[in-house]
């Protein structure tokens, strides 16, 4: 069964960037650039979700315009959805499709081209936010670095609280800990939870 999974990586006071949008302090934390054990994740992953300010650092961090070879050697070909409301620059030979509106309006075409396997909610976290508003999020996986940067952009900016988020599961990675929580879904109307 297709479950859409918010997987990522903040600082300990929440946040999954810095005020320039920034990820470089992800790997200044020992055994950053693997966050967890990726490879495994990313074998059950059938699509991809990343909000344009998301999309733009990769390209630009990594030089994917310049070198497209690496986002296929990273992401082979899993389609990836980009919402944007503004022009943005395609990677020769990824699948991507920019789309924006209503998170809504889509999910079920990722759901189709995940073919069974999981959906990933790359970033940013108004996104994966806005998933969780419709009802859409399954899972929210989080690496928490010993990190701290005072401001930047949220991990989660919505109001969640433990009536929607069960712990499923705690692990220590390194320096990191893995945090994993499961997006409980309201009762129906009338009907006892």
């Amino acid at each position: 069964m297709t479950r859409t999974l918010y997987y990522t990586a903040t600082t300990l006071d929440g946040f999954l960037a810095d005020e320039h949008n920034s990820l470089d302090w992800l790997f200044e934390v020992e055994g950053g650039e693997e966050s967890g054990d990726f490879a495994t994740f990313f074998a059950g992953v059938g699509a991809m979700v990343m909000g344009a300010t998301t999309y733009e650092w990769v390209v630009a961090h990594d030089d994917l315009v310049g070198s497209p070879e690496k986002w296929r050697e990273w992401y082979g070909d899993t389609p990836c959805w980009v919402v944007t409301h503004r022009e943005l620059t395609p990677i020769e030979g990824a699948v991507l499709t920019f789309t924006r509106g209503d998170v809504a309006t889509f999910h079920g075409d990722v759901v189709a081209a995940a073919g069974g396997r999981d959906i990933w909610v790359v970033g940013g976290g108004d996104l994966a936010g806005q998933f969780a508003d419709r009802g859409l999020l399954d899972e929210v996986v989080v690496d928490v670095a010993p990190v701290t940067l005072g401001a930047g952009a949220p991990l989660l900016p919505r109001r969640l609280t433990a009536s929607h988020l069960e712990l499923m599961e705690v692990e220590r990675r390194g320096q990191f800990a893995r945090l994993r929580y499961r997006l409980r879904r309201p009762a129906p109307e009338g009907h006892a939870g």
